[in-house]
């Protein structure tokens, strides 16, 4: 049987779909995705991402600002951020990608929350979610959460921690985002959390082209590959497979308002 899908987190704007996008698309749907939301990770990805969303009906756009290239992010990136979300385009649906990485050697996490904390502001502005990515930073980014206290809330993308820190995070009304992770045998603390987590807690996405899962290392991730995704999840969790489909599907919608008003 096949389900429906929505992949949430899928840089589209990357090979090894530029050029390919229309047989990507198609792949994805054969599979069940009917939708896929890609992230914009610095300012000279914004109008790439816009592009692909306003010419293709099932890619929706996010907006945002990645810690990772936090040294990418140059004076006028907030404020391009600025202007194009006061612009409120059709189909941008989230802040993101935004967050916070302690895993390179000199992550200058000052300036990265800095950056978190501004686009926080805007996400509140605009009555927008925020995407973020945590790498070593859950506890840092559950505390900046809470203080920020975001009308819309917003999802942890590609979780890989405990489930003490995902119910955290859960707590405060944030989704988690289930991805290649939990296909890995060894993730044995990330796939314990997914299977105790709320149901109406999860989303699915991918991540792609990285984030490879199990079996497919060396190799880009695919839109598609949710379903793979998906099929792992349904073994660790105790409900019934129809159940989890819809469940995530509500809970995406629930999310990103925008993508549920064109189901």
């Amino acid at each position: 049987m096949t389900y429906r899908f929505i992949d949430t987190h899928c840089h589209f704007d990357f090979p090894p779909f530029t050029g390919n996008e229309t047989a990507s698309l198609a792949r994805a749907a054969s599979a069940g995705v009917e939708k896929i939301i890609v992230p914009a990770i610095s300012a000279g990805r914004f109008s790439t991402v816009l592009s692909l969303a306003s010419r293709h009906p099932t890619v929706y756009a996010a907006l945002g600002l990645h810690p990772m290239y936090i040294e990418q992010h140059h004076d006028d990136a907030l404020p391009a951020l600025e202007r194009l979300l006061a612009q409120q385009p059709e189909k941008v649906v989230a802040v993101g990608e935004t967050g916070l990485d302690a895993y390179r050697e000199t992550p200058d996490l000052p300036k990265q929350i800095a950056m978190l904390e501004a686009q926080f502001a805007l996400a509140k502005r605009w009555q927008l979610p925020v995407i973020l990515h945590s790498r070593r930073t859950h506890d840092k980014l559950a505390m900046l959460l809470r203080r920020a206290s975001l009308p819309k809330t917003g999802v942890v993308h590609g979780f890989s921690g405990s489930f003490e820190q995902a119910i955290r995070f859960v707590e405060l009304g944030y989704y988690i985002g289930v991805g290649g992770t939990i296909t890995y045998p060894r993730a044995a603390k990330t796939r314990k959390a997914i299977a105790r987590l709320p149901l109406d807690a999860l989303v699915l996405e991918t991540d792609a082209p990285d984030m490879p899962l199990n079996g497919w290392q060396g190799q880009p991730n695919r839109p598609e590959r949710v379903a793979m995704i998906f099929d792992i999840l349904c073994q660790l969790r105790s409900e019934y497979p129809e159940e989890i489909a819809e469940a995530v599907w509500k809970n995406t919608c629930a999310l990103f308002p925008l993508v549920a008003q064109t189901t």
